[in-house]
């Protein structure tokens, strides 16, 4: 069965050459191209997608405006394919329920295997735009949880929040006066309770309140 692909982006050459080039793998078939988020939202609401890429500055409706709406009333899993310049959107295209952001000067087989990745229900995020959001975040010491608090202790909260700023185990250390052993126990159990992999999953969690 073919991974149904819907592209919306608002520069034709953008959105039909992403077209040309996802319909020369055999898993994908690329339903529509569309040039705005409102359009992208209508069509997940009409047909089954089963991933829609979105790029983020668009008319009538953003990329990240749309990305709350299909994650909300649709089946559709949205992934940001969008430029550096963008990038002060990373954090709320993720809240809005984005399953990944990549660039679009990754190649072709970066994007394929990301399409692949969200439509199993995982979550994609370039690690040069990951990067960019724990700098911001980082400077930002009043993020707000999505998460249920109950799950954890106080310490395991303490430090994913320092996880989502993207605080190293030393810097977070530094700053509870904790060894870096026991923080690593601490990033263990929160895995354990989370079912997630690393810490890039954590930071996304804690912002979310979402495991995939």
């Amino acid at each position: 069965m073919k991974i149904k692909v819907l592209i919306a982006d608002d520069n034709s050459f953008i959105r039909e050459g992403m077209k040309i080039i996802l319909s020369t793998y055999d898993e994908f078939e690329v339903l529509e191209t569309v040039s705005d988020g409102k359009e992208a939202f209508d069509y997940c609401k009409h047909y089954e997608v089963d991933v829609v890429l979105l790029d983020v500055r668009m008319p009538n409706m953003n990329g990240v405006e749309a990305t709350k709406l299909i994650s909300e009333q649709t089946k559709a899993k949205p992934l940001i394919l969008t430029t550096f310049d963008d990038d002060e959107y990373v954090l709320d295209a993720i809240k809005n329920g984005a399953k990944g952001y990549l660039l679009k000067n990754n190649d072709p087989e970066r994007i394929r295997e990301a399409i692949k990745s969200v439509y199993n229900g995982n979550n994609v995020m370039q690690d040069v735009v990951m990067d960019k959001l724990k700098s911001n975040l980082k400077e930002n010491k009043e993020i707000e949880m999505k998460i249920d608090t109950s799950r954890f202790t106080e310490r395991e909260l303490d430090i994913m929040s320092f996880i989502a700023r993207g605080f190293s185990n030393k810097e977070i250390s530094k700053q509870l006066f904790i060894s870096e052993g026991t923080i690593a126990n601490y990033i263990t159990s929160i895995l354990g309770k989370t079912g997630l992999e690393h810490r890039t999953q954590i930071a996304i969690y804690y912002l979310t309140g979402k495991v995939n």
